[in-house]
């Protein structure tokens, strides 16, 4: 992701990457107002992370979590989620998506955070589907077992599916925003 950033953002003059992580950010000392991290809080150390962010956030700095959860309230939707489990299961669950709930938010936040939720959708062709689902961490990569299979069976997916050469992933966009407790 950051190779992309790279490519696709240093036209700007204000872009900076940084090789860092949520734990060790690699950023000076009260340098930052806001702290976002979108679609990776449950990836985080968070013991390590939330002593990270109290260190690089200046007096009275906000952290703002944001991600997606997938909707399954459809047929497409839920034949996008039994692929997904397909491949959690035959990858010996490298899914992550623990450390999302409403305790584990307050924990890191604090008891004072703003909360919103809105609906969000991608519409996608078939080449923006399998990008769409090899995007993911928990993908095999090109040459790895079961990579074609993903790819194959996302195909049949969207065969199945779609209407006008697209189909569309729906999505509650959680959004929680608060100072460090």
């Amino acid at each position: 992701m950051r190779k992309t950033a790279r490519s696709r953002l240093s036209h700007y003059p204000t872009f900076n990457s940084v090789n860092g992580s949520a734990e060790s950010t690699t950023l000076e000392r009260k340098s930052v107002d806001f702290v976002t991290a979108a679609q990776s809080f449950h990836w985080f150390q968070q013991a390590a992370a939330k002593r990270e962010f109290r260190r690089i956030l200046r007096v009275n700095g906000w952290v703002v979590l944001v991600w997606n959860t997938r909707k399954t309230s459809a047929p497409f939707l839920q034949g996008y989620a039994d692929l997904v489990a397909w491949v959690d299961s035959e990858r010996k669950n490298r899914v992550k998506h623990e450390d999302l709930s409403s305790d584990a938010i307050t924990q890191f936040l604090g008891r004072q955070y703003e909360t919103a939720k809105l609906e969000s959708s991608q519409r996608l062709d078939l080449d923006g589907l399998v990008g769409r689902l090899m995007s993911a961490s928990y993908a095999p990569l090109p040459g790895e077992r079961l990579h074609e299979d993903l790819v194959g069976k996302a195909r049949d997916l969207f065969d199945r599916y779609q209407r006008n050469g697209t189909v569309t992933l729906e999505y509650w966009t959680e959004v929680h925003a608060g100072k460090l407790g």
